[in-house]
């Protein structure tokens, strides 16, 4: 194919960011390659494309799931809005996704995923980008009730977290966390987890996730929002009602967290004033049962 100096220009570009490219616009291709518009779209019919759009959509082919977020926000950010505005829209879309999460609860399957966390020897919440984080809270509301729990946030990436789960036995649990983007790692752990037989608890946003196909129970957030690709609202809404029923099934809870917070009373921010007028109050006490003894 012989292309002219400024079409291997552009060749070059998109071989050397494929992917990049598959987010540009026209205009935005063109400025990135250093030439015009109608060069940009003679590239195209260059390539035998109708024109840049059926060039782009060529592109865009096997990568729609991750950027369909892009697009999303590329079309919202053309939309004249105030911040008020916008932060009203966030909140109402998070009401919204809690509102179709909780009605898309399946009682058996919250049943379930109760008993699997109360039942199991050892956790380990599998979980990465801002799923990773969402799993480091859920691993901070289940210690009380849970004797062995890890995350994989700060552990060392996912080659760590399978040294870890080499050990685990259908005995414990895995819970994994995914929304869209959906992470490949999470993937390829759970599989790996399966075939020794380790029980699968999932959290994620649809029955299409590849984590429902993975795990034994499986709940899901709708996690929709306009200028990202997920509400992680939604998400960890549902992780604190999952942990909240845990609490409430715990034998003992109260014992657990009362005994939790006491040991960690020497790392808990108590006011000097009070502290000060607790012996003396104690004094006082102590004045008062010596007087009616």
């Amino acid at each position: 194919m012989n292309l002219s100096k400024a079409h291997r220009k552009a060749a070059d570009y998109v071989l050397s960011n494929v992917f990049r490219s598959a987010t540009m616009s026209i205009d935005e291709l063109a400025n990135a390659v250093g030439i015009s518009v109608a060069t940009a779209n003679r590239f195209a019919r260059a390539l035998g494309f109708e024109g840049y759009p059926q060039f782009r959509a060529e592109l865009v082919y096997g990568f729609e799931a991750m950027l369909a977020p892009i697009d999303k926000l590329r079309t919202e950010v053309q939309r004249p809005a105030t911040s008020i505005e916008v932060i009203a829209s966030a909140l109402n879309e998070d009401i919204n996704n809690l509102d179709a999460t909780r009605r898309g609860l399946v009682p058996e399957l919250c049943s379930q995923a109760v008993r699997m966390i109360l039942n199991a020897e050892r956790i380990y919440i599998v979980g990465y980008g801002a799923s990773a984080f969402l799993g480091g809270l859920m691993m901070h509301s289940l210690e009380p009730f849970c004797d062995t729990i890890q995350c994989t946030v700060g552990s060392g990436g996912p080659s760590h977290a399978a040294r870890q789960l080499f050990k685990y036995t259908p005995k414990d649990l895995v819970i994994a966390l995914s929304f869209p983007r959906y992470a490949e790692d999470v993937v390829t752990i759970l599989h790996r987890v399966r075939d020794k037989g380790v029980p699968i608890l999932a959290l994620t946003d649809a029955p299409s996730s590849p984590l429902a196909s993975l795990a034994n129970v499986t709940l899901y957030a709708q996690t929709r929002r306009q200028l990202s690709p997920n509400s992680e609202a939604a998400a960890l809404c549902l992780i604190e009602a999952v942990c909240s029923a845990v609490a409430h099934q715990a034998k003992s809870p109260v014992n657990s967290a009362s005994e939790m917070m006491e040991f960690m009373l020497p790392w808990m921010y108590q006011d000097p004033v009070s502290q000060q007028r607790r012996p003396a109050s104690v004094d006082v006490d102590e004045a008062a049962d010596s007087d009616r003894g």
